[in-house]
């Protein structure tokens, strides 16, 4: 999707993969603030952003063909996709989230809710006020940042997949995304900065988040290692062994839906790849309750992000990225989209009377998810990190089958 006529300059997919790893690993270290301007400057761009739009410059440019290389399909989607999924999943500890206390838990669940329900709302209310604005494949866009918003970039990845988002479409609403998430983000940074005294004013009863956060921070202290190399290939052998078992179950699961089933290609049943990404969650989701599980303790999800990050990449090298303003509208259902779930989350709280922890983690373990979800929850507290990891990585397990859920209904409704 290159404005240029001409050939790529890179045509050579070996190549091509170093420069995008050698990318994504100047965006990490820049990201990581070894100077004062490097810091600041990423204090306000996310490093996500520019995993996405480097490598669409890339592309734009007409330094790299984007939609020519195989670094996309099939290493990247069917490979490293479904392998996050598993890796990101099989970090999940359900009985210490149970244990986080039913407030927390009712708020996130509802949070989740306000997320779903505003994809409906915004779309039908852009429907009727402007509908140039899900026009097209909108639609499918708005259901994978709903998979994003639920879960995170492999979720959204995923469904992007499923409903066979176009790139530019995929790449306009990465933005809107990204624009609107961080700076809902930034509210509840400086929500946090004022929560002691928000709950005092509310006579919220907070002695058991008090206790929780004694709780994790012995149990960080006990488990957490420096990960060996049996570590590293356990980690390895595990999210791509389980992502060549989804790869073999698909295949005939998906043929036998297509000779058996008449509706099933509606819903997207008789796709390989669709059963792929069901089954690597569910096989995460399955680990999670093994032995497995302690290879988080090593950085399984570190490993997760690794793959994910590379997908992302692989995403955007095939962006065009004159096409992002064709559609300013979008910034404006996003901001409705996210007014809907503050709108729940806030009468969840107040119903539940709920300190401001539960409100601001409860929104960023879904908008979040694993990855920025613990900054908002160590800007209350830095024991309590790991409350966001755990909130993010249920999001991270339902993610893929909510969003693919609102993506049918936002089907229904565009008459696609």
């Amino acid at each position: 999707m290159s404005v240029s006529s001409n050939p790529a300059l890179i045509q050579n997919d070996i190549v091509l993969f170093g420069l995008i790893a050698a990318t994504l690993g100047l965006i990490f270290w820049a990201a990581s603030g070894p100077t004062p301007r490097l810091k600041k400057f990423f204090s306000i761009v996310p490093a996500l952003l520019l995993c996405y739009f480097v490598p669409a410059i890339y592309n734009t440019t007409g330094l790299i063909d984007g939609q020519a290389t195989k670094l996309y399909t099939p290493i990247a989607r069917d490979v490293l996709l479904p392998a996050a999924l598993v890796l990101l999943t099989l970090s999940i500890d359900l009985p210490a989230i149970l244990k986080l206390g039913w407030k927390l838990l009712f708020v996130f669940c509802v949070g989740t809710f306000g997320i779903m329900l505003g994809a409906i709302v915004s779309f039908l209310a852009f429907k009727w006020l402007h509908p140039e604005t899900v026009a097209g494949d909108i639609w499918a866009g708005m259901a994978a940042m709903c998979g994003s918003w639920i879960g995170g970039g492999a979720n959204m990845a995923a469904i992007r997949e499923v409903f066979n988002v176009d790139a530019t479409t995929f790449g306009q609403i990465a933005v809107v995304d990204v624009a609107v998430a961080n700076l809902w983000m930034a509210v509840l940074l400086f929500l946090a900065g004022n929560a002691d005294a928000f709950d005092r004013k509310r006579k919220v009863d907070t002695r058991a988040l008090d206790e929780l956060k004694a709780q994790i921070s012995a149990y960080q202290a006990q488990h957490s290692r420096n990960p060996s190399l049996t570590d590293l290939m356990m980690i390895v052998g595990t999210g791509f062994g389980l992502v060549g078992l989804a790869h073999a179950v698909a295949v005939p699961i998906a043929s036998w839906f297509a000779a058996n089933v008449s509706w099933a290609d509606k819903f997207s049943l008789t796709s390989s790849f669709v059963w792929v990404v069901v089954l690597s969650t569910t096989f995460g989701l399955m680990a999670s309750f093994t032995r497995a599980r302690k290879l988080e303790d090593a950085g399984a999800s570190k490993i997760g992000s690794l793959c994910l990050y590379f997908l992302i990449a692989c995403i955007g090298m095939q962006m065009d990225l004159l096409a992002l303003l064709e559609r300013p509208w979008l910034f404006a259902l996003g901001a409705l989209w996210m007014s809907v779930h503050v709108a729940c989350l806030w009468l969840a709280m107040k119903l539940t009377r709920a300190p401001l922890f539960y409100f601001a983690i409860g929104s960023q373990g879904n908008i979040g998810a694993a990855a920025s979800a613990p900054v908002v929850a160590a800007a209350f507290h830095p024991s309590l990190a790991p409350v966001g990891v755990l909130l993010g990585t249920v999001g991270y397990a339902t993610g893929t089958y909510l969003a693919y859920v609102v993506g049918l209904m936002l089907k229904s409704l565009a008459g696609a």
